[in-house]
């Protein structure tokens, strides 16, 4: 999640303020939560991991042990009094459902643990980030879901969700799709500064 550096930089932030929550699903846009929690530790952020049911996959449990070992705290439960998340973190992340349900291929938003975050998600007063779909939205057609992401992260191309977001940043981190694939699917590249991975758009 390096787009921190940008939404949220560093220096405008309090010691305090410099924390994080990032909750993460069941699924491939949990395990995608797990790496942003991971980099937003590596930009001197404080980031805290909500990853109620963890995936029995190989890489995915590698991810977990990674921020074990880098020290990021894991919460043993969601607070259920949302202001209590409102004063200790300055912004949420959002990595619970993603593309893979919206895509209708991977569960259901009334499932749990998701239907409980997601029941929180909707009440927080901090700034949502949301990882490439937010949560409970569907990819394509439809209209946008109860979830109001202030910012909004798509991953190697937005996805039609995207033209309903109506927070204050959209990024895109695609710098890692191959030339082949960008032609094959009309991916239109997007103008990366310097070395970075995120693209605002």
């Amino acid at each position: 999640c390096p787009l921190s550096p940008q939404a949220f930089p560093l220096p405008s932030l309090s010691r305090r303020r410099r924390s994080l929550l990032v909750l993460c699903g069941p699924a491939q846009t949990g395990a995608i939560g797990l790496v942003c929690a991971r980099h937003l530790r590596c930009f001197d952020y404080e980031p805290t991991i909500f990853y109620p049911q963890r995936s029995p996959d190989p890489l995915i449990r590698d991810f977990t042990t990674q921020c074990e070992k880098m020290d990021i705290p894991f919460l043993s439960y969601l607070p259920a009094e949302v202001q209590l998340i409102d004063d200790a973190y300055s912004a949420v992340v959002d990595a619970v459902l993603g593309t893979e349900v919206a895509l209708g291929t991977e569960g259901t938003e009334g499932t749990e643990p998701c239907a409980a975050i997601l029941a929180t998600l909707r009440h927080v007063r901090v700034p949502i980030v949301s990882l490439d779909v937010p949560s409970g939205w569907t990819a394509a057609a439809g209209g946008a879901g109860d979830i109001r992401p202030a910012v909004l992260v798509s991953l190697a191309a937005p996805k039609e969700a995207a033209r309903r977001f109506q927070g204050r940043r959209h990024f895109l981190a695609g710098r890692f799709v191959p030339e082949e694939l960008r032609r094959k699917f009309g991916i239109g590249a997007a103008e990366y500064r310097d070395s970075d991975c995120v693209a605002a758009l």
